[in-house]
Protein backbone atom coordinates (compact mmCIF):
# COMPACT_ATOMS: atom_id res chain seq x y z
CA UNK A 1 0.00 0.00 0.00
CA UNK A 2 1.47 3.61 -1.14
CA UNK A 3 0.90 6.60 0.92
CA UNK A 4 1.61 9.61 -0.54
CA UNK A 5 1.88 13.04 1.41
CA UNK A 6 2.64 16.06 -0.22
CA UNK A 7 5.13 18.59 1.78
CA UNK A 8 3.98 22.24 1.05
CA UNK A 9 3.99 26.11 2.63
CA UNK A 10 1.41 28.78 2.71
CA UNK A 11 1.66 32.26 4.36
CA UNK A 12 -0.89 34.71 6.37
CA UNK A 13 -0.32 38.09 4.76
CA UNK A 14 -2.12 41.03 5.73
CA UNK A 15 -2.20 44.84 4.61
CA UNK A 16 -2.40 47.67 7.05
CA UNK A 17 -6.17 47.19 7.10
CA UNK A 18 -6.00 43.63 7.97
CA UNK A 19 -6.61 41.87 5.06
CA UNK A 20 -5.59 38.86 3.55
CA UNK A 21 -4.02 38.02 0.47
CA UNK A 22 -5.64 35.63 -0.99
CA UNK A 23 -4.63 33.36 -4.27
CA UNK A 24 -7.70 31.75 -6.54
CA UNK A 25 -6.30 28.69 -8.24
CA UNK A 26 -6.58 28.81 -12.26
CA UNK A 27 -7.43 25.36 -13.10
CA UNK A 28 -9.51 22.35 -11.41
CA UNK A 29 -12.32 23.69 -8.35
CA UNK A 30 -10.81 27.27 -8.52
CA UNK A 31 -10.31 27.52 -4.66
CA UNK A 32 -8.76 30.34 -3.16
CA UNK A 33 -6.28 30.27 -0.80
CA UNK A 34 -3.24 31.41 0.59
CA UNK A 35 -0.07 32.46 -1.20
CA UNK A 36 2.16 29.04 -1.24
CA UNK A 37 2.94 26.00 -2.88
CA UNK A 38 4.93 22.95 -2.69
CA UNK A 39 8.46 22.80 -1.31
CA UNK A 40 11.06 21.24 -3.32
CA UNK A 41 13.46 18.30 -2.98
CA UNK A 42 16.58 20.24 -0.78
CA UNK A 43 14.82 22.94 0.17
CA UNK A 44 13.62 24.64 3.52
CA UNK A 45 9.69 25.38 4.26
CA UNK A 46 10.71 28.93 5.18
CA UNK A 47 12.89 29.14 1.51
CA UNK A 48 9.82 27.28 0.08
CA UNK A 49 7.19 30.20 1.10
CA UNK A 50 9.29 33.08 0.13
CA UNK A 51 9.86 31.77 -3.29
CA UNK A 52 6.23 31.46 -3.75
CA UNK A 53 5.43 34.48 -2.71
CA UNK A 54 7.55 36.19 -5.17
CA UNK A 55 6.64 33.66 -7.91
CA UNK A 56 2.48 34.17 -7.58
CA UNK A 57 2.50 37.94 -6.41
CA UNK A 58 6.24 39.33 -7.54
CA UNK A 59 6.13 40.39 -4.34
CA UNK A 60 9.66 40.24 -1.92
CA UNK A 61 8.41 38.25 1.42
CA UNK A 62 9.67 38.59 4.86
CA UNK A 63 8.43 35.05 6.96
CA UNK A 64 7.71 36.33 10.82
CA UNK A 65 6.58 33.21 12.74
CA UNK A 66 5.21 29.97 12.07
CA UNK A 67 0.87 29.27 12.63
CA UNK A 68 0.78 25.69 12.40
CA UNK A 69 1.75 22.87 10.73
CA UNK A 70 -1.70 20.79 8.97
CA UNK A 71 -1.50 17.49 7.93
CA UNK A 72 -4.80 17.82 5.17
CA UNK A 73 -6.38 14.56 3.99
CA UNK A 74 -9.61 13.40 2.92
CA UNK A 75 -10.65 13.08 -0.87
CA UNK A 76 -13.35 16.01 -1.05
CA UNK A 77 -11.34 17.06 -4.15
CA UNK A 78 -11.03 13.52 -5.76
CA UNK A 79 -8.77 10.51 -5.03
CA UNK A 80 -6.05 11.25 -6.81
CA UNK A 81 -5.07 13.94 -4.65
CA UNK A 82 -2.41 13.57 -2.05
CA UNK A 83 -2.61 14.12 1.76
CA UNK A 84 -0.79 17.19 2.27
CA UNK A 85 1.57 18.16 5.19
CA UNK A 86 1.91 22.23 5.02
CA UNK A 87 3.72 24.64 7.37
CA UNK A 88 1.58 27.66 7.32
CA UNK A 89 3.37 30.88 8.41
CA UNK A 90 2.95 34.28 9.40
CA UNK A 91 4.90 36.82 6.52
CA UNK A 92 5.38 40.31 5.70
CA UNK A 93 5.96 41.78 2.47
CA UNK A 94 9.20 43.56 1.77
CA UNK A 95 9.02 47.49 1.10
CA UNK A 96 6.00 49.76 0.62
CA UNK A 97 3.00 48.38 -1.41
CA UNK A 98 2.70 51.00 -4.64
CA UNK A 99 0.42 50.92 -7.63
CA UNK A 100 -2.43 48.31 -5.43
CA UNK A 101 0.35 45.80 -4.54
CA UNK A 102 1.18 42.49 -5.54
CA UNK A 103 0.59 41.66 -8.90
CA UNK A 104 -0.62 38.16 -10.84
CA UNK A 105 2.91 36.68 -11.17
CA UNK A 106 1.52 33.19 -11.99
CA UNK A 107 -1.23 33.35 -14.60
CA UNK A 108 -0.65 29.37 -15.45
CA UNK A 109 -1.69 28.49 -11.31
CA UNK A 110 -3.30 31.18 -10.48
CA UNK A 111 -6.33 33.51 -11.64
CA UNK A 112 -6.83 36.44 -9.33
CA UNK A 113 -5.23 37.94 -6.25
CA UNK A 114 -7.36 39.88 -3.81
CA UNK A 115 -6.76 41.28 -0.24
CA UNK A 116 -10.21 39.81 1.80
CA UNK A 117 -11.59 40.97 5.26
CA UNK A 118 -11.23 37.98 6.97
CA UNK A 119 -14.37 37.83 8.28
CA UNK A 120 -15.77 37.74 4.89
CA UNK A 121 -13.41 35.19 2.95
CA UNK A 122 -14.34 33.85 -0.45
CA UNK A 123 -15.95 30.35 -1.32
CA UNK A 124 -14.64 28.10 -2.52
CA UNK A 125 -12.07 28.49 0.06
CA UNK A 126 -9.68 25.51 1.05
CA UNK A 127 -9.68 24.07 4.47
CA UNK A 128 -6.23 24.86 5.49
CA UNK A 129 -7.12 28.46 4.49
CA UNK A 130 -9.66 28.65 6.39
CA UNK A 131 -8.62 26.42 9.47
CA UNK A 132 -4.88 28.72 9.61
CA UNK A 133 -6.46 32.25 9.25
CA UNK A 134 -9.10 31.11 11.98
CA UNK A 135 -5.97 30.26 14.04
CA UNK A 136 -3.84 33.48 13.32
CA UNK A 137 -6.94 35.68 13.85
CA UNK A 138 -7.10 33.98 17.49
CA UNK A 139 -3.21 35.01 17.96
CA UNK A 140 -2.32 30.83 17.72
CA UNK A 141 1.07 29.93 16.57
CA UNK A 142 2.98 26.60 16.58
CA UNK A 143 -0.05 24.92 16.03
CA UNK A 144 -0.56 21.26 14.76
CA UNK A 145 -3.61 20.15 13.40
CA UNK A 146 -5.16 17.49 11.00
CA UNK A 147 -7.72 19.15 9.26
CA UNK A 148 -9.95 17.24 6.53
CA UNK A 149 -10.68 18.80 2.77
CA UNK A 150 -13.87 20.20 2.19
CA UNK A 151 -16.19 17.72 -0.28
CA UNK A 152 -16.25 19.88 -3.02
CA UNK A 153 -18.04 17.54 -4.54
CA UNK A 154 -21.43 17.51 -2.17
CA UNK A 155 -21.10 21.55 -2.74
CA UNK A 156 -20.81 21.60 -6.28
CA UNK A 157 -24.55 19.68 -6.50
CA UNK A 158 -25.84 21.58 -3.67
CA UNK A 159 -24.98 24.59 -4.84
CA UNK A 160 -28.15 26.87 -6.21
CA UNK A 161 -28.05 27.21 -10.20
CA UNK A 162 -27.70 30.97 -11.60
CA UNK A 163 -30.28 31.79 -14.17
CA UNK A 164 -29.64 34.36 -16.78
CA UNK A 165 -32.44 37.29 -16.91
CA UNK A 166 -33.13 38.33 -20.20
Amino acid sequence: MSYEVTSAVAAIIEDASGRVLLCQQAGGHQLWGLPGGRVRAAESPVHAAVRDIFEETGLEAEIVELVGMYEVTGDGCGEAVPDLFVHVFRGRLGGRLEGGGPALNAPGRISRLAWHDPASLPEPLTATTRTAIADAGAGRTGVIRKITRDDLREARQEAPQEVAVA
